[in-house]
């Protein structure tokens, strides 16, 4: 006989990057907690939302196997005396295994003979096994965790429900005040509490109150969703998988909607747009066949397509707030200098023990020209590296980065160009960054390639002489990630530079 298991924490909403990962987390704590108890099964289902963790387990066993094993004891010298009877530590082994001297037999082993005994483990059933996932619950850990009320537990958001069952019968434990039992939450506010009658019915039961519990599934409908909407308006929208996953993780029940904003602000550069609208709004940007991007944009509600006219326009009025702010610090930024912006940079502190951001780059020219002349870089390209390190941090006073930070490099190569500065200087301010991230992309200029080299070797000597050395579990300053690129972009370059 085989069962259906379930198992649901309900919480208050969890952060979208968290539910992916803790989702598997469950799935694998239980996956092994069964394994672990011998319990067997043939499948096991993970579930998630902003609200919840579940997994359904099909084909639990009823039981554990009954076991038969074969344990060793002291050797035959030891647990037999001289007359034949039996030693204390004989009667104690037989003892510890709730045997007696009887049932001892002898094997030789290596060449000594050795006391065993055949113990036979009757296997618990599932009902009195699964209580346990107390445990495994509780051992749930997380990037973040917090405390609520008077209680010393921490986890990931306050627990609001607990939700445990072996086919149609409650799984009983307690986890601060909360008792399991069948009752599982609707949507915040289309749905409401419902019972389950059974493991089986999730998560068929939550559809009607506006849940759906299988993340794949949400997705899906989030893709066919945009999917229409490109086709009725001849659209092109890039669905990229970090946006889909962190939308996706927003919402219980997934309806896609599209909006618009005025065509003016089509005059700031495409990457402050998809800035305010992907990494601000959580939005889809759009763009026509060509690739220009459109005065639209796609996103996804919780919820059904009632009132969906005033979610779209709460959007629109977000979006346009942020793009007036752009605008402004785009049109702000351009009445000033890239030599004032730099000059400015003597005010901004890289660190209290190492100095200025301006001195900094003073330092980055040192090393550019001396690796500059190490690799024989042609005349131009020298000019074009000495003037880059003159400048390249200038951007970070701009309005325009001070509020999208995550512009910083690509503002710096927009005003570069709008200056006037020659257009590989103004590519290596942006490419100075990269890699941003482990195996990202790498510059693709030369001067680019070695203002990178030469800033990161900047940064890390820096730090190491100020003392601030990473640790196995601490480096704030992202050293490593720095060296690992300095040694990528070496190699890539094929330049013969001892570091």
């Amino acid at each position: 006989m085989t069962h259906e298991m379930l198992l649901e924490v309900g919480l208050e909403e969890i952060p979208a990057h968290v539910v992916t990962a803790s989702a598997e987390q469950l799935t694998k704590r239980v996956s092994d907690f069964l394994q672990a108890k011998h319990l067997q099964f043939t499948a096991i289902k993970s579930y998630s939302t902003p609200r919840r963790l579940a997994v359904r387990v099909s084909g639990l066993a009823d039981k554990q196997p009954d076991v038969e094993e074969e344990v060793k004891g002291p050797s035959k010298k030891v647990a037999q005396q001289a007359n034949g009877s039996w030693s204390k530590a004989a009667i104690g082994f037989t003892h510890g295994q709730k045997l007696t001297p009887a049932d001892i037999y002898f094997k030789e082993l290596k060449g000594t003979e050795y006391a065993y005994v055949k113990k036979f483990i009757t296997g618990q059933t599932a009902v009195q096994i699964l209580p346990q996932l107390k445990e495994v619950v509780c051992a749930m850990t997380f990037p973040t965790m917090m405390r609520w009320a008077n209680y010393d537990f921490k986890y990931v958001r306050p627990i609001r429900w607990l939700t445990a069952l072996l086919d149609d019968q409650v799984i009983n434990f307690q986890i601060l005040h909360i008792k399991t039992g069948r009752t599982t939450q609707g949507h915040r506010f289309l749905g409401h509490e419902i019972e389950l009658s059974s493991a089986a019915d999730y998560p068929a039961a939550l559809k009607p109150v506006f849940v759906i519990a299988d993340a794949a599934q949400r997705k899906q409908m989030i893709t066919d969703q945009i999917s229409k909407l490109v086709q009725k308006n001849n659209w092109q929208i890039v669905v990229e998988p970090e946006l889909l996953e962190e939308v996706n993780n927003l919402v219980e029940y997934p309806t896609v909607f599209a909006g618009s904003f005025d065509p003016k602000y089509l005059q700031i550069p495409d990457e402050v747009l998809i800035t305010s609208m992907r990494d601000h709004q959580r939005f889809f940007y759009v763009c026509d066949q060509n690739g220009q991007l459109l005065p639209n944009f796609v996103s996804v509600r919780n919820g059904n397509h009632e009132h969906l006219a005033n979610v779209i326009s709460g959007n629109e009025k977000v979006l346009t707030a942020r793009l007036e702010d752009a605008a402004f610090f785009y049109a702000e930024d351009q009445k000033t200098t890239i030599a004032e912006y730099a000059a400015k940079l003597k005010k901004v502190m890289l660190h209290d023990k190492i100095g200025t951001m301006f001195e900094k780059m003073q330092r980055v020219g040192y090393l550019t020209a001396a690796l500059a002349d190490q690799l024989g870089f042609a005349a131009q390209s020298k000019q074009q590296l000495a003037r880059a390190a003159q400048i390249y941090k200038f951007d970070l006073v701009t309005g325009m980065v001070g509020e999208f930070a995550e512009l910083q490099g690509v503002m710096g190569e927009k005003y570069a160009l709008l200056q006037g500065e020659d257009p590989i200087v103004a590519a290596a301010i942006r490419e100075h960054y990269l890699p941003i991230e482990a195996g990202g992309k790498l510059p693709q200029t030369k001067v680019g390639a070695l203002l990178a080299l030469a800033d990161k070797l900047d940064s890390i000597t820096s730090f190491f002489a100020a003392g601030m050395i990473p640790s196995g579990s601490n480096d704030p300053y992202a050293l490593r990630r720095q060296a690992a690129g300095l040694v990528r972009i070496a190699l890539a370059s094929d330049w013969p530079v001892s570091l």
